[in-house]
């Protein structure tokens, strides 16, 4: 095991901000080459211990170095076999620094989309990864449980990630100011593509009832399907299928309309005038804008979405100034418990040195006190005891005086909470 005192904690990465998606796709880690990528670095000297994580968003690698500087940029470039100077696209933070990004990253406020939790879960399978291939040592373990202790205080504790900031999931927040929930709700989503998909992703989420996803291949509709327990239909069966749905979320490539106020008006009539939520999250619009007019439908556009994400958007950035004070407090917290560790070493050789010291001095009290001799066994005890144990720091104190070591003695003044007078 190493000693934790002579180490220092060094994060080196790129990200969505210092580099663009070209250059990060070229170094994202597979997880099924993780182990032998761990090990391999850990290899590399100066490097103690070391954990990476890799998404779409970022790689980083969290390092324990001994001092030397093992150049990880240049190793993440041989590795990965980027053909690239990365050194332009990287940042590399040392100590509190390093602490500070990881607990910052952990809280979701150094992504993408601020607030964002998917991070956590991401940090936690790299710690693990870490973890499993042995790469993780004493002084990684402390600052990822810190890590995650400090994430969680940022959740309970501000409303950072509270606010839907994605078109998705502003969408769902919408449909719950039409529904107090989902458990009894069916809806219909229209189109296959990313943003149906992690609509469908937020609705399954919230305990929706029931699930139809309606595209023009039908083969892609039931692909989509198949991972939420949904119906599949085909675009021709909208007009059919339009009466069942409560909630109607709409995002596709057509040219022209696809739920027409025609097919909207005889759905209302069926459904007897039970509301309708509707959000059309295409450009052009899939849903004819005529349908605004209609009682019982409650239209929204991309545009009504944009302003929703804004106003959260704002509202997220007022809690990370908040989580960015507690995160600071964290820091200094962490830190201080690291410069208990570097000391801890030093104390317990110390109170080693001394409880020798005392068991020497005992025994020669108690051969005294046997002899019958109990005032000179206490007179012993006091002076030899205060004299052994003060014989080594008056010897160096002694020396310091006649070098000039100010430094020393000022830190014997500390260390004994004296002010320098004699006499006080």
């Amino acid at each position: 095991m190493h000693d934790c005192s002579k180490m220092s904690i060094v994060v080196l990465g790129l990200n969505h901000r210092t580099a663009p998606v070209e250059v990060r796709e070229r170094v994202v880690f597979d997880a099924d080459r993780l182990g032998d990528a761990l090990h391999n670095l850990c290899a590399r000297p100066g490097v103690q211990e070391g954990l990476i994580v890799s998404t779409c968003n970022r790689t980083e690698m969290y390092c324990v170095v001994d001092g030397a500087d093992p150049a990880l940029a240049a190793w993440l470039e041989e590795y990965q076999h980027t053909g690239h100077a990365l050194v332009d696209n990287c940042y590399e933070l040392h100590g509190p620094s390093a602490v500070q990004h990881v607990f910052a990253v952990a809280s979701g406020l150094d992504s993408l989309i601020l607030g964002e939790p998917q991070i956590l879960g991401q940090l936690k399978d790299a710690y693990r990864a870490a973890h499993d291939a042995g790469t993780a040592g004493p002084l990684l373990n402390r600052l990822f449980q810190a890590t995650f202790a400090v994430a969680k205080r940022v959740r309970t504790e501000t409303r950072v990630g509270a606010s839907a900031v994605s078109v998705a999931s502003a969408g769902v927040q919408l449909a719950r100011r039409i529904f107090a929930g989902f458990g009894q709700h069916t809806a219909l989503l229209i189109g296959a593509g990313e943003m149906v998909e992690l609509t469908a992703r937020h609705l399954h989420a919230q305990g929706l009832k029931r699930m139809i996803i309606a595209n023009r291949s039908l083969a892609r509709a039931q692909e989509l399907a198949l991972e939420f327990k949904a119906s599949a239909i085909s675009l021709d069966a909208l007009a059919e299928h339009l009466p069942a749905a409560d909630i109607v979320i709409s995002s596709t490539a057509s040219p022209v309309p696809v739920v027409t106020l025609h097919a909207t008006r005889a759905a209302i009539a069926a459904r007897k005038r039970k509301p309708m939520f509707m959000l059309d999250i295409a450009v052009p619009r899939d849903i004819e804008p005529a349908v605004a007019e209609l009682e019982d439908v409650y239209l929204y556009t991309i545009d009504d979405l944009k302003q929703v994400v804004d106003h959260n958007l704002r509202a997220r950035q007022d809690e990370a100034e908040e989580a960015r004070q507690l995160i600071e407090d964290e820091v200094e917290r962490f830190i201080a418990a690291l410069r208990t560790l570097d000391a801890a070493p030093i104390i317990r050789e110390v109170r080693a040195r001394a409880d020798g010291t005392k068991a020497q001095t005992l025994e020669q009290a108690r051969r005294m006190l046997a002899a019958g001799k109990q005032e000179e066994a206490l007179e012993f005890l006091a002076n030899t005891l205060t004299n052994r144990l003060l014989h080594a720091p008056s010897r160096a104190l002694r020396l310091a005086a006649e070098q000039g070591d100010g430094a020393l003695i000022e830190a014997a003044q500390k260390l004994y909470g004296l002010n320098g007078q004699d006499g006080h």
